[in-house]
Order: structure tokens, then sequence, then C-alpha cells
């Protein structure tokens, strides 16, 4: 894109950067007629649509403009109560006693119908979660599909998963799902649990509800068998009765480390199995022999255009001195052409925060690091009236201890520190409570493998960021939980192993 007129305006120690590009694209935005939803949603249990005990329902607002998109159930403890029993009951009376070519057989018509209806999923996930259509439709709703049917592909082969071992189902999985990928997870956390012989009871996060409300009309068109899968919505206290419920077998929970620790409380003295992928402040490190404008483009999309909204953004970024003032002085001027706006719009590189409440807690931080005296750079690009929006915004000189550095944002938001040496870097890179993920960039392959093998991180990426693929597993160390997902490391956590 051709830039001109660059100026900057200095107030305080923040830095708007002024560009004048002369044009700017004509807005391109999705048709909303593809998608269709209701403007109720009851509980999805036993292969119904059931009213909640509660009589409670809750709004799921469009993040864009604020506007309510429908109302949704929230479930009690007796509502979980009545999913968990018809698990149970599916569970024993047919899931597990059906043949695995036989149940895979579901899980590969599920994958189809998803890809039949990816559209219209992408343009739900955008107007409940916020983020891009060219996000949810390109990488969201194709890799939960893929997801479906790479575990369809194992529900028959588990004799080769574990080899000279005989797996056995688990039983009812309780699993709860975050909301900035919430049609990805659940089928990240589904497919498995199906292919594995379990049953499910899912809960997705309350400011996102809708593409898994639109997965259980998939499920139920689907023939899967009533009572394998049910989906019931709700806030923290129907999370916590799913995790209290004797009679699940297994807990998968997405979410904030905080909750985690609760979980794991909870489950202290049980039986129950338990994965838990928890927050992260992922270090991307780049060496001063790395292809700066690749990198560049990895930081782009490791932290802006899915809003930071994915607890492996590589938030914390790493730069040798060298590079420094070259690496900081194309970041400023990329993020500059970056085009925050509605979601359903196809130029949109950056969407909409998915809740005040989250915007409320990224603004406490861009405050704390103007408080602390790091420079900051925000783009100039002007914002939507209505809704949650936050520009893309850069850190400079920012210290190892500090809070926007060290704690988890969830948002556009990028702190640079500098480095010298090997050493130095893994040094910093480690010194942090999580160990989700890691990004190396370099050109010697004998340093990303010096790199990888000092870095606590259970994924790291080498020479991009961001990539995943149902065949790897994916999950962190230290207070990024444990366990891990995807892969054939991913069908582990639903069963029993004997010789």
């Amino acid at each position: 894109m051709p830039v001109t007129n660059k100026k900057n305006i200095k107030k305080s120690n923040t830095i708007k950067l002024k560009f004048d590009t002369g044009w700017s694209y004509a807005p391109a935005p999705e048709s909303k007629s593809s998608a269709s939803f209701n403007k109720q949603y009851d509980l999805f249990i036993n292969g119904e649509w059931v009213n909640p005990l509660s009589h409670k329902y809750f709004d799921t607002i469009n993040p864009a403009n604020e506007e309510k998109l429908a109302e949704v159930a929230e479930a009690n403890a007796a509502d979980v109560d009545r999913a968990v029993k018809a698990a149970r009951n599916a569970y024993e009376k047919v899931w597990k006693k059906m043949p695995a070519k036989e149940r895979a057989k579901y899980i590969f018509r599920i994958a189809r119908m998803i890809q039949e209806r990816a559209r219209e999923f992408a343009i739900i996930e955008s107007m409940d979660g916020g983020k891009p259509i060219r996000e949810s439709r390109d990488f969201d709703i194709p890799t939960a599909a893929n997801h479906f049917f790479y575990y369809a592909g194992w529900a028959d082969k588990l004799e080769y998963a574990f080899p000279n071992r005989n797996s056995n189902s688990l039983g009812v999985a309780g699993q709860i799902i975050p909301w900035n990928f919430p049609m990805l997870m659940a089928a990240w956390k589904i497919a498995p649990a199906l292919a594995t012989g379990n049953t499910v009871v899912l809960k997705p996060a309350e400011t996102t509800p809708l593409t898994a409300m639109k997965l259980a009309e998939v499920i139920r068109e689907s023939g899967l068998p009533e009572g394998v899968v049910n989906i019931v919505s709700g806030g923290g206290a129907t999370g916590a009765a799913i995790v209290n419920h004797p009679d699940i077998n297994k807990i998968a929970f997405t979410g904030s480390t905080e909750v985690g620790k609760l979980i794991q409380r909870a489950v202290a003295g049980t039986n129950k199995k338990v994965t838990l992928e928890l927050g992260g402040k992922a270090a991307n490190i780049i060496f001063e022999d790395a292809p700066i404008d690749q990198a560049v483009e990895g930081v782009i999309n490791g932290v802006y255009f899915n809003q930071g909204h994915v607890c492996c953004a590589g938030s914390r970024l790493y730069v040798q001195e060298s590079v420094a003032k070259e690496l900081i002085r194309k970041l400023r001027d990329r993020i500059e052409t970056l085009i925050v706006g509605d979601p359903l719009d196809k130029n949109t590189d950056i969407g909409a925060i998915n809740s005040r409440q989250q915007l409320d807690t990224i603004h406490k931080y861009l405050k704390i690091g103007k408080d602390e005296g790091y420079q900051m750079y925000e783009s100039s690009c002007s914002l939507p009236a209505k809704g949650y929006w936050c520009r893309p915004t850069i850190f400079t000189d920012v210290a190892q201890s500090a809070r926007i550095a060290q704690e988890e944002i969830f948002g556009p938001v990028l702190a640079i520190l500098t480095f010298r040496t090997d050493d130095e870097v893994i040094q910093k890179a480690n010194n942090t409570p999580y160990g989700l993920s890691a990004g190396v960039w370099t050109d010697k392959g004998s340093k990303i493998f010096n790199m990888t093998k000092r870095m606590r991180a259970g994924v790291i990426w080498a020479n991009t960021f961001n990539k995943f693929d149902p065949t790897s597993p994916f999950g962190g160390y230290k207070e990024s939980g444990y366990g891990r997902e995807g892969g054939l490391h991913g069908l582990l956590p639903y069963v029993n192993l004997s010789n």
C-alpha cells in the first residue's frame, strides 16, 4: 500500500501515527442473508430443545453494534443434571456398544454438514464474537470441520493409536469452552470424545453461544443418537455444576488460569480426568538474522488479525538489539495499514472486541502501560461510534517486570522488549508463570533447535506463528495448564488404557 505524508503527533508518552494513503477500500460486506438463527434458544438435551428449569434466559450481543442477537437459556444445576443423565443413558445403552466404524460414520457426517454450512457458521461466528469474517471463513470453520474429519478417521483405529494396549472409553465428558474460538473449541473437544466412545455435555461461553446452538441443529439433523451430545448454555454457575457433577468422568476446560485453578481444587480427590488449556503470554523472539519482513507479518498475524483474542498470541515480542529500530519502524508502519471495523466486511483486519467487559480490561492495561512510562504507539484509524473497539497498539522499551509484559491482556496490544544474546532471551522468555506457546525467527536451523530445546512452552513455531492443524497436539506447561488436545495426543485424555 502506498504511504505518503507521514507525520508523528506526540502527546505525553503516546504517539498516534498519521498516514495519508490517498485512497481506501470500498466496503465489501458479507450478506447476512446466508445465515439464520433463532431469536430464542432453549437447552439441547437428549436430542431435543427443552425449556430451562431455571426459567431464565440471557441476551447475546453483537459486539460490533451492541444490538441484541438472541435470547439463550441459562441452565441451572437441575438442567445440568438432566443433560448428564441423558448423556449417561446414551453412553450405556447406545454409544459405547456401537461398533467403532459406525460411530465414525456419524462423526464424518457432522464434518460434512459443517462444510456444507460453512458460510452460515462463519457469518454467525463473526456476528456473535466480533472476529473478522476472513478469519471465521478461512480458518475457524474449516478447521472445526477438519477436526471432525480427523477424529472420525481414528474412531476405528484406536488399536493403532495405542499399540499393545487396550483402550476403553471413560463415560460422560463435561466440556467448557471459551469465547475466542467458539466453534473451533467445540469441535476441538467434541470430536475426540465421540471418536473414543464417550458422550458429551458441552457448555459454550455465555457471550458466544450461537454457533454451538447451530452445531446442535447439525447434530440433530445428522441422526446422532439422542443424548450423545448435549449442549447447555449459561454462565459460571452452569460451568461449576458440570465440574461438580458426580456422574461426569472427564472435564475438559479452556479458559482463564484463575478458573482452571478452581477446577483443579474442585476435582481433587475424585476420579475425574482433567484437561486444562489456560492462559498464556507467548514470547515471540526475533533474531538479527531473521527474515524481518516475514517476521513482521508473523507478528501481525499473531497479535492483531485475531484482536489478540488467542491465549497463544505472541503479545510479548523480544527483538535483538541490532535490528530493533528497523523492526519497530516496520511494525509501526504496518499497523497503520490495518483496517478496524465491521467484522462482516471482507476488508476488515481487526474486528470488534468480544464484550464490554473485555474492552474494559484492555483499557485498564493500556493505562497501566502508560502510567509505567512505556512508549505507546496507536494506529490513527477511526473507530465506529457504536460497539467495542480498540486500535492496534504497540508498547516499546518495555521492562521484563512490566505488567503488560507479564500478564495476559487478550487484546490487540503488543509489548516489545530487546535482548542481546541467546542465553539472555531464553532466561527472559521463560521468566513468566505461563508456558503455552512461543515463536522463534532466525535463518539458522541450529539456533531454532537450540532455542526450542530450552524454552518452556507447549507449542513453539519456527519462522511462523499461530499455525494449527488437527493432527498436531496443543497444550501448555506451568500455569498454562496440562494435557494436550489435537492430534494423536488428543485421544489419550478420553480413554483408559490397560495391558
